[in-house]
């Protein structure tokens, strides 16, 4: 039996998460748990679906159509990080200024979407776990 479909994106988006933690936490000289979630470097999304799309390339072959499910899964993933819900966080940003001082708003969530270097750092992130679990659990 081959965990390693099942393991994979797990271990990258948990590879991401602690990269970005720790990245956060050297930024703000403390530790940033307020700043755990969407946006920040390496996108933990674009390491998920580039982590599975890798394995598949390296298991199967890009001739797999599984690698071709993948691959597109992988790019309406980083297309919707960069481009809508960056929108999202534009959205939310001036929905905060229009209500600042009403007492029953509570504030929305700014940081949403990712930058292309942080959708291409998650991508590297998620190549490189694929890489490692195809050595280590094959």
């Amino acid at each position: 039996m081959d965990l390693s479909y099942a393991l994979t994106p797990f271990l990258a988006w948990l590879v991401a998460g602690i990269s970005k933690f720790i990245i956060n936490s050297i930024k703000a000289r403390q530790l940033a748990f307020g700043l755990v979630g969407y946006g920040g470097l390496p996108s933990n999304h674009s390491a998920i679906v580039s982590s599975m799309a890798a394995l598949i390339a390296l298991k199967e072959g890009v001739g797999h159509p599984a690698f071709g499910v993948a691959i597109t899964l992988a790019f309406i993933v980083t297309l919707d990080a960069n481009s809508l819900r960056r929108q999202v966080g534009k959205h939310a940003t001036a929905i905060n200024k229009l209500t600042v001082g009403c007492s029953d708003h509570q504030p929305l969530r700014e940081r949403m979407g990712h930058t292309r270097l942080e959708i291409a750092a998650g991508i590297g992130v998620g190549i490189a776990v694929a890489f490692a679990a195809n050595a280590i659990l094959t």
